[in-house]
């Protein structure tokens, strides 16, 4: 079984939108996803930027998703735990919740949201980093899947 992860605001490979970004409103995009694998206890997410001048950057950090989730709607507030139980970790720019794109001026940088359906709800607090959520993951993940947006200056 294979998960899809969409988003009405850009399509794969698609231009994100101003309102996405630093640039604009900066709050996060509309996602939705495919049913997941028999087995799916909660779902992680991961927003990152690989084209980053230092290396790769993260946007978004977002754990124990309920199972029963099947998309977040649009401007997902920056608290550390969501009214579903959802927790949200620390990005880059040292906030909890989404911080949009914003790379220099010059090519436009690749965004790719990456989402992971998980056996197990990972022991994770709020405010935990890419790293913290990244180290949990072996041996948890079912399926998963990615949908890269694109945005320059």
């Amino acid at each position: 079984m294979t998960m899809k992860l969409t988003s009405t605001a850009f399509h794969q490979g698609g231009t994100i939108p101003k309102r996405y970004t630093e640039d604009g409103v900066d709050v996060s995009p509309e996602l939705e996803w495919t049913e997941p694998p028999p087995g799916t206890q909660s779902f992680a997410l991961i927003c990152e930027d690989p084209d980053a001048p230092r290396g790769t950057y993260t946007h978004w950090v977002l754990f124990s998703l309920p199972m029963e989730s099947r998309g977040l709607k649009e401007g997902i507030p920056p608290d550390a735990k969501l009214a579903d139980g959802s927790i949200q970790g620390t990005n880059d720019f040292g906030k909890i919740g989404y911080g949009g794109p914003a790379p220099p001026p010059g090519k436009p940088h690749r965004y790719f949201f990456k989402l992971f359906a998980l056996d197990a709800k990972l022991p994770l607090a709020s405010g935990s980093t890419k790293h913290h959520l990244l180290d949990s993951l072996p041996g948890h993940i079912l399926a998963e899947t990615e949908l890269v947006g694109t945005y320059g200056r």
